[in-house]
C-alpha cells in the first residue's frame, strides 16, 4: 500500500548550494563542499544537481568510481565530453547519457556567447566494469502530454536505473512502475505542482520512495513536468 511507503522529502528551498559568479549548482545530496547528514546518497543515485553556467564557461566534474551520469538541458543547450574526448551537443529535449569510467574527467560547456543554461546532473555508481555504451534520447513532451516517457539507455538500465518524464495537463494522472519491487524511486518535479504517493511536491522538490511497488501521482496545475528515477538500494 503507499500510504505504507517510506519516504523523504527534499524541498527545493532546503536544497545545498555551491556557487561562484559563473555557475550555480543546487544539490539534492551532499556534494563539494555541502554536507549535511540526511543528505546521504540514495542507493546508487549519487548526485541530483539543479545546475546553472554561464555563457562561454566549463563546469569541470570528477568521477571518483564507475559512473553512469545523465544530463538534461531544461534552458538551452550543453557541449559535454568525457576525457578530453569529442565534444557533444546535447538540447532541450534530449537526455544525454555517459558512461563515466573511475578517474574520467566530465566537462560541461556553455556554448553561447551572452546566454545561461540550465541542466540537471544524475549521476549513479555502476558496478566495476559494469559500463555500458554513451548516447542520447530524444524526447517531445508537448506532443505526448499525459504520459511518461522513457529515457533510458542500456548504460543505465545496467545501473538499476530507469528514468521516465512526462508533461502533464492540471488533473492528469499517472503511475510509475519500477522494474524491480526490490528497488527505490526517486522523484523530482521540474515545473507545476503534483501530488505523488499522497505528498504534495511543487517545483524543483525532490521525493524519495523505497519498499514500493507503484508510486501513483496527479498534476495540480497545467504543463507540469515530473521526472521518475529507479534507483538500486543494494
Amino acid at each position: 500500500m503507499l500510504s505504507k511507503t517510506k519516504a523523504m522529502i527534499y524541498l527545493a528551498d532546503q536544497r545545498g548550494c555551491s556557487q561562484e559568479d559563473w555557475f550555480r549548482s543546487f544539490h539534492i545530496f551532499n556534494a563539494g563542499k555541502y554536507f549535511h547528514e540526511s543528505r546521504r546518497p540514495f542507493g546508487n543515485l549519487k548526485a541530483f544537481n539543479d545546475t546553472t553556467l554561464k555563457s562561454e564557461h566549463t563546469l569541470v566534474r570528477y568521477a571518483r568510481e564507475d559512473t553512469v551520469i545523465m544530463l538534461l538541458p531544461m534552458v538551452g543547450a550543453l557541449n559535454v565530453r568525457i576525457d578530453a574526448g569529442e565534444y557533444i551537443l546535447a538540447d532541450v529535449g534530449e537526455a544525454f547519457t555517459a558512461a563515466v569510467p573511475k578517474d574520467s574527467v566530465v566537462e560541461i560547456a556553455n556554448p553561447y556567447e551572452d546566454e545561461l543554461i540550465n541542466f540537471l546532473e544524475i549521476w549513479y555508481t555502476v558496478p566495476s566494469g559494469n559500463i555500458a555504451a554513451s548516447g542520447k534520447v530524444l524526447f517531445d513532451l508537448d506532443n505526448r502530454k499525459d504520459i511518461l516517457v522513457p529515457l533510458a539507455l542500456d548504460a543505465q538500465l545496467s545501473s538499476g536505473a530507469s528514468p521516465c518524464i512526462g508533461k502533464f495537463n492540471g488533473r492528469g494522472e499517472g503511475i510509475f512502475t519500477p522494474a524491480d519491487s526490490n528497488s527505490g524511486v526517486f522523484v523530482f518535479v521540474l515545473e507545476g505542482a503534483f501530488e505523488v504517493a499522497n505528498r504534495l511536491l511543487h517545483a524543483r522538490d525532490g521525493l524519495a520512495l523505497w519498499e514500493v511497488e507503484e508510486v501513483d501521482f496527479e498534476a495540480l496545475s497545467n504543463n507540469a513536468i515530473i521526472l521518475f528515477v529507479e534507483v538500486k538500494l543494494t
